[in-house]
């Protein structure tokens, strides 16, 4: 099948608790993405290319198809010589590389005198999803589009479908390089991911 252009708005929820964890519904906030190209949740992707434009449709998704559950595990404590020229906050997200030079991401759980505790798993590991989406626009993509993987002229976002197994227990993070503080603004679940790497759920 050709390879299209979905624009939507979404709002994101725990399923479990009803939480709004993220929402784009505003009126030129939709974000837009490639398919087939693991930009967002599989599962996600799967019933949004069922949808027509103007459609609205309630999507859950299962925490095990989603972002995974948690792992205690991918819970570490590293030197704080590591995080050197970082200024480290509870609760906030650093990206870094990983051993096989994959891209990590984690979130600093404490800050202690000598070491710092780091929480590999995704901010929603373990959450049943609840997708709310709105098909903005459907079409099929340029043959531009499918040679570069980004979608022209929008704001669009990677959505991340991919890194599903977020490195768990994989150590060597953070490695004193490549670390700086996650912005804000993500989409789809992506927790502000860059617009070359975003994310719709997990990624």
């Amino acid at each position: 099948m050709k390879e299209q252009v979905v624009a939507m708005f979404y709002e994101l929820k725990d399923a479990k608790t009803g939480e709004i964890l993220e929402s784009n519904m505003q009126v030129g906030q939709e974000i837009s993405f490639l398919t087939g190209r693991g930009h967002i949740i599989e599962k996600l992707e799967e019933e949004v290319l069922k949808l027509n434009k103007g459609d609205t449709k309630i999507i859950s998704i299962s925490a095990a198809d989603a972002c995974g559950e948690y792992d205690p595990n991918a819970v570490q404590v590293l030197p704080k010589e590591q995080f050197a020229g970082i200024e480290l906050k509870e609760g906030m997200e650093l990206f870094g590389q990983g051993e096989q030079g994959e891209n990590v991401r984690v979130i600093v759980k404490s800050i202690g005198e000598d070491n710092v505790t780091v929480d590999f798993n995704h901010p929603y590991a373990g959450k049943d999803l609840e997708f709310k989406v709105q098909i903005f626009d459907k079409r099929d993509a340029t043959e531009d589009e499918i040679a570069t993987g980004m979608v022209a002229g929008v704001h669009s976002c990677g959505c991340g479908g991919h890194d599903h197994d977020h490195h768990h227990g994989e150590g060597g993070c953070c490695g004193g390089h490549g670390h700086h503080e996650h912005k804000e603004g993500g989409c789809c679940g992506g927790h502000g991911h860059h617009h070359d790497d975003g994310g719709c759920g997990c990624h």
